[in-house]
């Protein structure tokens, strides 16, 4: 399996476990649109490693994470349906990792490596 130049991870710092089974879209900036690129669901380790292709070029992309239905299935409530992560990459031969720190009522993200 090829890794993708945009990955992602959600940990669910309620729970302090991985986020497993979540929808992930990630669109690039297409003039004033949003274009579909790729999409996913995080595995069992909250991760989505084939995200997309293996080189993107360089603009702004945004990372949409279906937070709702996963916690909908736990039985929990959310403040957050979804979440939308917008984030630029500027060299395209560096590798982007943009994890989700995720509770049913705030979240963090960071640059990771």
């Amino acid at each position: 399996m090829s890794v993708s130049q945009i990955t992602t991870h959600i940990l669910d710092t309620g729970s302090g476990r991985p986020a497993a089974g979540v929808a992930v879209v990630l669109s690039v900036r297409d003039g004033d649109n949003w274009r579909h690129v790729a999409s996913g669901n995080t595995d069992a380790d909250g991760r989505i490693k084939d995200l997309g292709p293996e080189r993107v070029d360089g603009g702004s992309y945004r990372l949409n994470f279906a937070t709702g239905p996963y916690y909908k299935a736990q039985g929990v409530d959310t403040f957050f349906p979804e979440v939308d992560l917008t984030f630029t990459v500027s060299d395209a031969g560096e590798h982007y990792h943009v994890p989700l720190l995720l509770s049913p009522f705030a979240f963090s993200t960071y640059r990771g490596s």
